[in-house]
């Protein structure tokens, strides 16, 4: 877990420190539903990278405005209507095996920091969104915040393919003079890489649509959102991020088969199998295939899956110091599983794949139980999952090492909060039947009773 966001330019400028200090003092005075914009606008303006020292620590803007909204939750005793679930759980227990692995793989003090560090970060944004998060208005809110914050970010990508320098620069973190491949230029931003700039933008494609889907009142902040998605998807100059944007149309697309998804899982794992059948190398070369943009890396993700099981018996139980040396060029784990495991062991690859499947499997008893519902709440939770899609189709191309981890966070929070408040599920027929009896009782037509969600 060596963080790859220290290097070319760690320190925060005195604009980022500034605005981060403002931005995380705002949140200890603004409505709660209001609370979160702080971070959004800290997520999308402000590198990571770009990170203050203070005592020997390293503070980035995002982790400052975490801290501020700690600050706040605890004032005020925000934390005490908070219920626990598996995945909360699951949560926690991945980050306490990830700095345990760590700790143990290096044997020194800079590595329990630096584990701490970055499991006070998934720690203190995951709870915060869950802490902050009450219904779907919430959701709806935050969608429309990222809406339009991703459309000044989204010009100012432009700008830089455009002139050739990167105007988040000015913030400290991120190089002055954006990488170019083979004759394009590859935009960051406030990004980490250009890889995840473009994850970013594609990631946030289907939360938009959800968005449109919710009525007319929604639809011009989405459009601007599906718009912008769109814009730095491309211009970031990756493939692996046009992959992700594929997975949340296609997500989307198969909304009217929502109810036969175990037959899509089984195809697709059919399809994988016969994959492997007939191709000369393993199924995961598939990858060395994909290019969409010129000089994309497709064939080392793929030999970087393939030296990886090879040498399984290396990092299994606590990770691995150098992976360089298995014949991955320059030891670079562009795949987000494969992280958690060499940086931590098997056991934190799991727990972290443990935290996708329940992710998905609340949302799913979510839908059940929402059939009573109107189609947009359905929608809108259908939009969530399809998210969340496209974050585990990028997880095979990169590794979230800048912001990105704020996206995976607020889509599981979002759903752990939707699972806690799913209507109870009722057979139709006892519905019906109940309906008729209280008509004929009392006049009342239970069928119309708000449900426990009922901000949808």
């Amino acid at each position: 877990m060596n963080d790859p966001t220290l290097g070319l330019h760690p320190d925060a400028t005195t604009l980022a420190l500034v605005l981060g200090l403002i931005l995380g003092m705002s949140i200890l005075f603004l409505p709660r539903r209001y609370a979160l914009i702080p971070i959004i606008l800290t997520t999308c303006l402000l590198p990571v990278a770009g990170k203050y020292a203070i005592g020997g620590l390293n503070f980035s803007m995002l982790r400052v405005v975490v801290t501020f909204a700690w600050v706040r939750i605890l004032a005020r005793n925000e934390y005490k209507s908070f219920k626990w679930l598996r995945l909360d759980y699951a949560m926690l227990l991945r980050s306490t095996v990830r700095v345990l692995g760590y700790t143990f793989l290096w044997l020194n003090g800079a590595a329990v920091v630096n584990a701490l560090g970055y499991a006070y970060d998934d720690i203190g944004l995951y709870f915060a969104f869950r802490i902050f998060f009450r219904d779907a208005e919430d959701f709806k809110r935050i969608f429309q915040v990222f809406a339009a914050v991703l459309l000044p970010v989204a010009i100012l990508l432009c700008l830089e393919r455009v002139s050739g320098r990167d105007p988040f620069w000015v913030m400290g973190g991120v190089r002055e003079f954006p990488e170019v491949r083979e004759g394009v230029i590859r935009c960051q931003g406030p990004f980490g890489h250009p890889i995840l700039a473009g994850t970013f933008g594609a990631v946030w494609l289907p939360l938009f649509v959800g968005l449109w889907l919710q009525g007319k009142r929604y639809r011009l902040m989405a459009a601007i959102g599906i718009f912008s998605s769109t814009l730095i998807t491309l211009v970031a100059g990756s493939s692996g991020p046009i992959g992700s944007y594929a997975a949340g149309v296609i997500g989307m697309a198969l909304w009217g088969l929502r109810y036969r998804m175990r037959l899509i899982r089984w195809g697709i794992v059919i399809g994988i199998v016969a994959l492997d059948l007939v191709m000369k190398d393993p199924v995961w070369f598939i990858f060395a295939r994909i290019d969409v943009f010129s000089g994309s890396t497709g064939w080392h993700r793929a030999n970087l899956i393939d030296r990886v099981i090879a040498h399984l018996g290396d990092w299994w139980l606590i990770g691995a110091r150098d992976i360089a040396q298995w014949g991955i060029f320059a030891g670079d784990t562009t795949n987000q599983y494969i992280a958690e495991g060499i940086r931590a062991g098997i056991f934190t690859m799991a727990l972290f794949v443990w935290m996708i499947v329940i992710g998905f499997s609340y949302l799913g008893r979510t839908v059940r139980a929402a059939k009573a519902e109107s189609k947009r709440y359905q929608l809108l939770l259908w939009s969530v999952g399809v998210g969340l899609l496209a974050h585990v189709v990028s997880f095979f191309g990169v590794s979230y090492f800048d912001q990105n981890i704020v996206n995976v966070f607020l889509i599981l929070a979002i759903i752990a909060t939707a699972f806690q408040r799913r209507p109870a599920r009722q057979p139709v027929r006892v519905l019906q039947e109940l309906d008729a009896s209280l008509r004929d009782s009392k006049g009342v037509d239970a069928s119309r009773e708000q449900p426990a969600f009922s901000s949808f």
